[in-house]
């Protein structure tokens, strides 16, 4: 066994910004997987990345979006609402935006565990950021608003290191500035 069992509750502040640009709030680690809440401001844009050498699964908790996929000459868009799962394999390019008047809330799993800021690299948008969505058919709902691009400033793990993950009091992390 690699670790003794945890308990904890979801941070009331985000740890950090992953690369994609969404919140990020620590959860609980062991030695093949990880899991962190996200959470992405109504009407936001995330960045496009893809993952070296991890595995996600995300469930969504709360909010309305979309995420695009895309595997070689696979690509689909996908909507997200409570209940949906989805699956992000090792190298898969993907984006995801939120919808409606509130943030877009997953659980993500990451396996193996999260193992820092080189893991993640940036890739071709389906979307732009930066910009307002576009309003076709079908994206009404993702319509409006103003986007900007924030600086990330994560850590190397999210935080994932062995023993952080405390329920309360965990050590200080940086932050996203959100700007305007």
């Amino acid at each position: 066994m690699d670790h003794g069992f945890d308990t904890m509750q979801l941070p009331d502040a985000p740890d950090a910004a992953a690369p994609d640009g969404s919140d990020v709030r620590v959860l609980l680690r062991l030695g093949r997987g990880s899991m962190a809440h996200f959470e992405l401001g109504a009407g936001r844009v995330s960045q496009a990345v893809a993952h070296r050498g991890v595995d996600e699964i995300w469930y969504v908790l709360s909010g309305q979006g979309q995420m695009w996929r895309r595997q070689a000459e696979r690509q689909e868009t996908v909507p997200l609402r409570p209940g949906t799962c989805v699956s992000i394999p090792a190298g898969t390019h993907f984006q995801f935006r939120a919808a409606g008047d509130g943030p877009l809330a997953v659980v993500g799993v990451t396996m193996p565990p999260w193992p820092g800021d080189d893991e993640a690299y940036d890739v071709a948008d389906a979307w732009p950021v930066g910009v307002p969505d576009d309003v076709s058919p079908g994206n009404a709902g993702l319509a409006g608003g103003r986007f900007t691009r924030r600086r990330r400033e994560t850590l190397p793990s999210y935080g994932f290191i062995p023993g952080t993950a405390a329920p309360a009091g965990h050590p200080a992390r940086t932050r996203a500035d959100h700007g305007e």
